[in-house]
């Protein structure tokens, strides 16, 4: 399974992710998702030398901070397709979801933790960014001596809140791009083979 080929890209997905660290207020999410950002980079700033030489830090914080805010169940629905998803059984689907998103937290966490002080912008809501209970905000990361890499959040309206349900980083929807890996892997050996490689991945994503 190649997705170590994703992690670049993966990390400015997780990245921006994390910056969703707190509940995205439907009034002004623009101006939420730029005031977590700045909490995330400083909690990021205070703990660099501990999260260098504890990556696992990392996945402890996505934990805490990122995974109640976005919709896991909607996202890996979304990555195994509509196909994949109809033909799970229920306790697939369980385990898929609890096993994509640890796939996901493991696999960015390693390039996390290599944050060098980036810094994000935000770009303000236009006419027409909002449409039936869907929300894009669009930023860009900053890196000093490097292109500005683009990210556009996919977010989709619960109740009172905002949770993202999708990230595309450079032109590439994260969702997308696990779909078409996740493809491979269904049409060679179904649901089980699917589970059987993601956990083999997320075990030794853990050793690292």
């Amino acid at each position: 399974m190649t997705i170590s080929k994703y992690v670049h890209r993966g990390f400015a997905a997780f990245l921006g992710l994390c910056f969703l660290g707190v509940v995205v207020a439907l009034s002004d999410p623009v101006t939420q998702l730029s005031q977590t950002a700045d909490q995330m980079i400083a909690a990021l700033k205070s703990n660099k030398a501990t999260i260098k030489s504890n990556p696992a830090m990392v996945e402890d914080l996505a934990r805490k901070i990122l995974l109640p805010q976005v919709n896991a169940d909607l996202m890996a629905k979304l990555a195994l397709g509509r196909d994949g998803w109809n033909s799970a059984t229920d306790q697939q689907r369980v385990d898929f979801t609890e096993s994509f998103t640890t796939l996901m937290i493991r696999t960015y966490a390693s390039a996390f933790s290599a944050y060098t002080d980036q810094t994000v912008k935000f770009y303000p809501l236009r006419p027409g960014d909002i449409n039936d209970g869907r929300v894009q905000i669009k930023s860009e990361i900053l890196e000093s001596g490097g292109p500005a890499i683009p990210v556009n959040y996919r977010l989709l309206q619960q109740g009172d809140t905002w949770k993202v349900y999708d990230i595309t980083v450079d032109g590439v929807s994260l969702i997308q791009s696990f779909r078409s890996q996740f493809a491979g892997e269904l049409s060679q050996g179904g649901m089980s083979q699917l589970l059987a490689v993601l956990n083999q991945h997320n075990a030794e994503l853990k050793k690292k």
